[in-house]
């Protein structure tokens, strides 16, 4: 039997027993108005990320990063926002990893942070590249003495034979550096990225789905006007 016309059907909306189409929340919470938005998107970015630590929302700093293959296929995963100032916003990962090959010939990406008890959610747009080999060593001696071992022991991405390999791998490389009584060091292949903004997009959920936009875009260089943020509302 076919779904009457504008209606999707129940296959579509029904998962395990779960009337999807039925899910929704009306968004009261806050506003956002011009008024509230600085000429900086930075500065109302730095603000609602303490707002989302202050309410001690699970890993706020959590971020999706999509990225654009050379076959033009996108692809996301979650990372961790490590640092940010007036240059962008700084995460680590391997170099060698899907996400890593994808920036190295496309280094156009896009992030999403999405705080959901707070109704908000953060897009950013912009260009990628690697910080500098000093800042990465520093991040990367500032992690605990597992989480260094593991990169060492993982070539992200890539097929493993199995649980068992790669907890042997990493059993192997942690008993040799207990024989050497060394710290591991940082591989050339594990760093970080910095994404420099060309465009912010600040979404507050508000009632009936109306809800608010502002977006901020920075001009092309050569416009006589590079370092300045033009701010707009955008329709939801």
């Amino acid at each position: 039997m076919s779904a009457a016309p504008g209606n999707p059907p129940p296959q579509a909306t029904q998962s395990a027993g779960l009337d999807l189409a039925a899910m929704r929340q009306n968004y009261t919470l806050a506003e956002l108005c011009e008024q509230q938005a600085p000429a900086e998107p930075a500065a109302l970015f730095d603000a609602w990320l303490q707002q989302a630590v202050q309410a001690q929302l699970h890993e706020p700093n959590a971020m999706t990063l999509a990225t654009v293959g050379s076959d033009l296929r996108p692809s996301a995963r979650i990372v961790l926002l490590k640092g940010h100032d007036a240059r962008g916003l700084v995460w680590f990962t391997n170099y060698h990893s899907r996400k890593g090959q994808e920036l190295a010939g496309n280094p156009q990406a896009a992030l999403l942070f999405y705080w959901g008890p707070l109704q908000r959610s953060v897009r950013v747009e912009g260009v990628v590249e690697k910080i500098a080999d000093e800042d990465s060593a520093s991040y990367f001696d500032s992690r605990p003495l597992a989480s260094r071992i593991g990169a060492l022991a993982s070539e992200q991405s890539q097929p493993v034979a199995s649980r068992q390999a790669l907890d042997e791998a990493f059993a192997r490389i942690e008993a040799e550096l207990a024989a050497s009584g060394q710290a591991p060091q940082r591989p050339p292949f594990w760093g970080g990225y910095r994404l420099r903004p060309s465009y912010w997009e600040f979404w507050q959920g508000r009632s009936g789905r109306l809800h608010d936009r502002i977006a901020y875009l920075r001009p092309a260089q050569g416009d006589g006007a590079a370092a300045t943020w033009q701010r707009q509302r955008l329709a939801p």
